[in-house]
């Protein structure tokens, strides 16, 4: 990869070239280093490169002519990304030194001084890049931040590839901590998993403390990396021992039931898992919000896996807001809930107990309009219907029933 650094202080970057494995890179040719001074390129006698700002103020402003000279005097590789160190840039991560050491063989690092640069500068730019919310006196020390991050990256510069793998935000996780010899120092003893020779128990043991140090120093981080694990997640069950294992990631699971039955009456519409269906007597659900039993069922199903109550808790059936209320949308507040507390639905099968009407043509219907609201595959809800054979007021048609269950996951 080739490196150009525009800086008014092109010395600063000399140590770069003896600095530990990256002077070594530049040694063998992994990757070069080429600064240009935009003093070199000012035209007038003093070699001016600022000036003072327009509309007045404190400080001086780097000038746009020295600055273009500089950068379109430097040879162009095909893939090229322009990099400006800016403090109003986007915050510098892990994932952009890795897209830029894969993606580009050329990088040119603008470097700011002085108050700032002229704004025409910026136009040179593909991208701002910031080390954050601060102020340093120049871009060198960011630019160089930016060299040594990607640099380590490009392929030989390391001695073992692997332990770019494991490191902190490689993941989106803090890494794990490390331990060498002795094993007990200061009546400090290295964990006994580490000591185990137990490959699989070992990797295990380091993902949790990746998770768990994450969690306690990083909750920002953390909360980032849940949402990712919840976004990109397989979207059938059978698939996640899989990826959980291949990414060494433990997953913590819960299960919730729930219960419901609801008085058929004349004068109510039946609605059962958002369908809306026809009683041969002309009956329907009394109830909380539309009295969507098999609804209600699986919404008190994810709430008590969670032990956050039922809907009563958090739809009470006297506040107004919720009277006739569609529960599907209802489901939906769960579901966010749900995922609030950084949980995912896996999968949640019911069964209504209804001696009419008949339910199985419209069962494909209920499990589609639930799957939309918890964001799953339609296959990962399981609703059937039974009667209860004229027994109970399920069978002497008082009233229709559902039982439900729920699995979810935390990575």
């Amino acid at each position: 990869m080739r490196l150009d650094v525009v800086s008014l202080l092109p010395e600063a970057f000399l140590p770069l070239r003896e600095l530990g494995v990256i002077g070594r890179a530049f040694g063998a040719g992994i990757a070069e280093l080429h600064t240009h001074n935009p003093r070199d390129h000012a035209t007038d006698r003093y070699r001016k490169v600022d000036d003072l700002p327009y509309g007045g103020g404190v400080g001086m402003v780097l000038k746009p002519e020295p600055v273009f000279a500089a950068f379109e005097a430097i040879p162009v590789r095909r893939r090229r990304r322009v990099l400006l160190m800016s403090p109003q840039g986007q915050p510098l991560g892990q994932a952009d030194l890795l897209r830029w050491a894969e993606n580009y063989d050329q990088l040119v690092l603008l470097c700011g001084h002085y108050e700032g640069f002229d704004e025409r500068i910026r136009g040179l730019a593909d991208e701002e890049v910031s080390m954050g919310d601060f102020v340093l006196t120049g871009g060198e020390l960011p630019a160089m931040t930016v060299i040594n991050g990607v640099v380590r990256l490009l392929p030989g510069t390391v001695g073992k590839a692997a332990s770019l793998q494991e490191e902190s935000h490689r993941d989106g996780l803090l890494e794990h901590p490390h331990y060498t010899r002795p094993a007990l120092f200061r009546g400090q003893e290295v964990p006994e998993v580490l000591r185990s020779g137990d490959h699989g128990a070992i990797d295990q043991w380091r993902q949790r403390q990746s998770q768990e140090r994450t969690r306690l120093r990083r909750p920002d981080l953390y909360a980032r990396w849940l949402e990712g694990v919840a976004a990109n997640g397989p979207a059938r069950l059978e698939d996640w021992p899989g990826t959980m294992a291949s990414t060494g990631a433990t997953m913590d699971l819960r299960i919730g039931n729930g219960y419901d039955i609801h008085r058929l009456i004349q004068g109510r519409p039946l609605i059962l898992g958002g369908v809306r269906l026809e009683h041969p007597e002309g009956l329907g659900l009394d109830g909380h919000s539309d009295a969507d039993v098999l609804v209600h069922a699986l919404m008190d199903a994810l709430l008590g896996a969670l032990s956050l109550g039922d809907i009563g808790r958090h739809f009470p059936p006297e506040d107004s807001r919720w009277q006739g209320a569609d529960s599907l949308e209802l489901l939906q507040k769960v579901v966010a809930l749900v995922a609030e507390r950084g949980w995912r639905v896996l999968n949640v099968d019911a069964v209504v107990i209804a001696e009419r009407p008949r339910l199985k043509p419209h069962i494909d219907a209920m499990r589609a309009a639930i799957a939309a609201r918890l964001g799953v595959d339609s296959e990962q809800v399981g609703v059937k219907a039974t009667t209860n054979e004229g027994l109970g007021p399920e069978g002497r048609e008082e009233g229709i029933a559902c039982h439900a269950v729920a699995l979810l996951a935390r990575p």
